[in-house]
């Protein structure tokens, strides 16, 4: 299996999810034309993806769905609340490729688990994805205003988990949004601190969680190199050592790499450190 990240931030969102059985495109927030650069940059053939599977209905994460589908006669899952809100948004998609799975349901791409699961977020019906084929898991969880125990239970245990790292909350309160941008951002149904991700983090590596990828960082309120400092620390004040977690970041506007869960749970990236 291996998860390759092709953009991940508030301009738009898209990963792939590779396995023995199915190829995933995890959300599909920029335009079509990028998409497919993406997608050449990183050596993926765009007629090899087997779905589309969304997120929640915001345009950094559907703006390019129904232009890939349509052109591509990819079909496109998502569950009933977010077709509602993205319809009008992505174009028609032909009947044929419109899947609507039940959230907290798993179901199946081939021979490849998919569990949606609900994430707290100020979306219509947000989820959250752990993709299970050949005994390995790789979970994507972003886009979520806080982690809880019933939260953290759907992605733990994880080869690799795609994880939320948006901001800094000091930096969201002393820049410039309006108050209620930042009241949003910072609420239970806004985005993940650095912090936040961090001792989330601490509480995976628990269950066996050893590689993380920290996405959809904030281009105002958050850096790189503050995430990972920060996720760290964190992670340190638990007594768990730098080489014991895996920790990367998830590029903004270019393909991030190709990361590879083998049989024996190596985790294998360019940037992973």
């Amino acid at each position: 299996m291996f998860l390759c990240p092709l953009f991940s931030g508030s301009s738009g969102n898209a990963a792939v999810v590779d396995t023995p059985g199915a190829r995933l495109l995890i959300d599909a927030g920029k335009p079509g034309r990028s998409l497919l650069a993406a997608l050449a940059a990183a050596e993926i053939p765009p007629e090899s993806i087997n779905a589309i599977l969304v997120t929640h209905e915001h345009s950094d994460h559907v703006q390019g769905a129904g232009v890939l589908s349509r052109k591509f006669s990819i079909p496109v899952y998502a569950n009933a609340g977010t077709w509602l809100g993205m319809s009008p948004l992505i174009g028609e998609v032909a009947s044929r490729n419109i899947r609507v799975f039940e959230t907290g349901r798993d179901f199946y791409i081939g021979n490849t688990n998919i569990l949606p699961f609900k994430t707290p977020h100020d979306a219509k019906e947000s989820v959250g994805y752990a993709i299970s084929a050949g005994g390995r898991r790789i979970s994507l969880l972003t886009d979520v205003g806080h982690v809880d125990a019933r939260l953290l239970s759907y992605v733990e245990g994880s080869d690799l988990l795609m994880i939320e790292a948006n901001h800094d909350a000091d930096m969201v309160k002393a820049c410039s949004y309006p108050y209620a941008t930042k009241r949003r951002i910072l609420s239970d149904k806004g985005h993940l601190s650095n912090e936040s991700c961090g001792k989330a983090l601490a509480k995976l590596y628990l269950s066996g969680v050893h590689c993380a990828i920290l996405a959809h960082l904030s281009r105002e309120n958050n850096f790189e190199s503050l995430a990972l400092a920060t996720v760290r620390d964190e992670l340190n004040k638990e007594d768990i050592p730098d080489e014991a977690l895996a920790l990367c970041v998830a590029h903004r506007e270019q393909v991030t790499g190709v990361f590879t869960v083998e049989e024996t749970h190596a985790y294998q990236g360019h940037l992973c450190g």
